[in-house]
């Protein structure tokens, strides 16, 4: 079991980040709170930090491009990525840039303490049992081509050949299950 002793949260989600907070200062753990990648940028120039858990959207800004700069900061950060759009596309992107695991949203605080003692199989042994559905191919394809754009919606619109309009409505909603 990992030994926590000083956690950076990182979301813009305030209300998540209090309750989270809690809990885990119920536990003994110290915490300490970011809303964008310059508050999580500055605390880990300021603190150490055991661990940390980035959310994948922190408002306009995507927190796989902080994974590696809290790591430059402090290279023995361990680093969760947690996310309610999951995709299999940021999940290896965040593996590859250093996160030890990546986790979907909802996930209460045992889930998320354990993902930290977990490391994702490899992909050798991550073989899936049936295809996934063409909704969720869909929606891994869009993932890859809006990251492929830097999060720029006219550019992945206009490389998938859909309407913009289509494409935020297509984001809005919540990835589909395997």
């Amino acid at each position: 079991m990992t030994a926590f002793q000083h956690i950076l949260l990182v979301d813009d989600d305030q209300a998540f980040t209090t309750v989270l907070g809690r809990a885990l200062t119920r536990r003994g753990i110290t915490v300490t709170t970011a809303n964008n990648s310059n508050e999580a940028l500055a605390a880990a120039a300021e603190q150490s930090f055991s661990h940390a858990v980035v959310d994948l959207k922190i408002s306009q800004e995507s927190g796989l491009k902080l994974i590696p700069e809290l790591i430059a900061i402090q290279p023995e950060l361990i680093i969760l990525m947690l996310t309610g759009y999951s995709s299999i596309s940021t999940a290896v992107d965040a593996i590859k840039l250093g996160a030890v695991n990546y986790l979907c949203k909802p996930a209460n605080t045992d889930e998320i303490l354990a993902a930290f003692d977990t490391a994702p199989a490899p992909e050798s042994e991550n073989i899936a049992l049936k295809p996934p559905s063409l909704e969720r191919l869909e929606w891994e394809h869009i993932q890859r081509v809006l990251h492929e754009n830097d999060g720029n919606i006219s550019a992945t619109a206009r490389a998938l050949d859909m309407h913009r309009r289509t494409l935020q409505r297509k984001l809005q909603k919540r990835p589909v299950k395997q």
